[in-house]
C-alpha cells in the first residue's frame, strides 16, 4: 500500500454539495486532494470547478469544489502527500447545498389569516430535509439526507457521535434521540432534541446503541425507519415511532447507519360513478354513493502518525 496516497468512499444522496478542503497538518507543502466519482457513478455525479481549474483537484486549504449528484452515488476522495514522506492528513468537509422552500399562500386560504397560523400537510418536500450528522472514526463530521448510509455496508467505521436536524417540522412532531456506550459515560442514554449533538468527538468511543422516539400530538402520523449496522452483526431495519437497536452483546459498534421518516397517510376512495338518466319529461336526479375512506468534515490522518479518531 502506498503510504503517501490515502484513500475515503463516500455515499453522496441525490444532491448539490460543497467539498471545502478546510485545512491540513502539514503546512509547507500541504496534500493534494482529489475528488472523483466511482467508475459506476460516473454518469450521475459531475464535479464542478472554475473554468481554468483542474477537474476535481484541490491544491492547498481554503478551496473548494461542488458535486452534483443526478442519483444516488459514491464519491472517492483521494489524499496525495505534497512532498515524498509528507503528510497526508487533510480536514475536509462536504456540506449539502439547498435553496430552501418558496413560501407560497396556500389555495383557500382566507386572506385575512397570516401565514404563521397555517400548518400545511407534511410533504415529500419536507420529510426530505431531515438532515443526519455523524461524527465518524477517520472520516470527522459526516451530513446525509433521509435513506442514505453513514459508513455502511460498503465503507464500515466506528459512528462516535449524531445529531439530527429538521428546519421546517411539522410544529405538533418531536423528535427526539439518545445514544449509549460499550462503558458508561456522561449523557449516555439520556434524550436530546433535535439540532443536538449526542456522543463524543475525538475520544475513540464508538456507539454501542442507539433510541430514536417521535413525540408530539403529530407522532402516530409518522413512522420512523432505521437501518443498522453493528461491528460482526448484519443488517437490522426497525420501524415505528419509537425504535431502540443495539448489537447482539450491546458491545459491538455502530459502523453503519441510515435513517429515514415516512407519513401515514389516509386517503379517500374515489367517488362511485353516477346512474345514467333516462329521457324523460320529469328528471330524475341519479343515485349517488357516499364515498369510501380506506382505512462533511472528513478528517484525514497520516498513517505515519499514531492512530486518532478526528475531531
Amino acid at each position: 500500500m502506498n503510504e503517501q496516497i490515502q484513500q475515503k468512499t463516500i455515499d453522496l444522496a441525490r444532491g448539490l454539495f460543497l467539498v471545502r478542503y478546510n485545512g491540513a497538518e502539514d503546512k509547507t507543502s500541504p496534500p493534494v486532494v482529489r475528488v472523483y466519482a466511482d467508475r459506476a457513478s460516473l454518469n450521475n455525479c459531475n464535479i464542478i470547478t472554475g473554468p481554468d481549474a483542474a477537474n476535481g483537484t484541490l491544491f492547498a486549504p481554503e478551496t473548494a469544489l461542488v458535486v452534483s449528484v443526478a442519483r444516488p452515488s459514491r464519491l472517492i476522495v483521494e489524499v496525495t502527500a505534497g512532498r515524498a514522506g509528507g503528510s497526508t492528513a487533510a480536514n475536509i468537509k462536504i456540506e449539502p447545498l439547498t435553496q430552501g422552500q418558496p413560501a407560497v399562500q396556500p389555495i383557500g386560504q382566507p386572506a385575512g389569516q397570516p401565514f404563521d397560523t397555517y400548518e400545511p400537510e407534511t410533504g415529500p418536500e419536507e420529510l426530505n430535509a431531515l438532515k443526519l450528522l455523524a461524527h465518524v472514526a477517520g472520516l470527522g463530521d459526516v451530513t446525509v439526507g433521509p435513506n442514505t448510509w453513514i459508513a455502511g455496508p460498503a465503507a464500515p467505521a466506528r459512528i462516535e457521535g449524531i445529531s439530527l436536524e429538521w428546519p421546517n417540522k411539522p410544529r405538533d412532531l418531536n423528535l427526539q434521540y439518545a445514544v449509549k456506550f460499550a462503558r458508561p459515560q456522561r449523557g449516555d442514554n439520556q434524550f436530546v432534541p433535535l439540532g443536538t449533538f449526542a456522543g463524543t468527538r475525538g475520544r475513540a468511543l464508538a456507539i454501542t446503541g442507539f433510541s430514536l422516539e417521535a413525540t408530539g400530538p403529530g407522532a402516530d402520523r409518522y413512522a420512523i425507519a432505521a437501518e443498522t449496522i453493528f461491528l460482526g452483526a448484519p443488517a437490522l431495519r426497525v420501524t415505528g415511532n419509537r425504535i431502540e437497536v443495539s448489537g447482539p452483546s450491546g458491545r459491538e459498534p455502530l459502523v453503519g447507519l441510515k435513517l429515514s421518516l415516512e407519513e401515514h397517510r389516509v386517503q379517500a376512495a374515489p367517488l362511485a360513478p353516477r346512474q345514467p338518466t333516462r329521457a324523460e319529461p320529469t328528471p330524475v336526479i341519479p343515485r349517488q354513493e357516499a364515498p369510501r375512506l380506506d382505512g462533511r468534515v472528513r478528517v484525514f490522518r497520516s498513517r505515519q502518525n499514531a492512530v486518532k479518531t478526528a475531531g
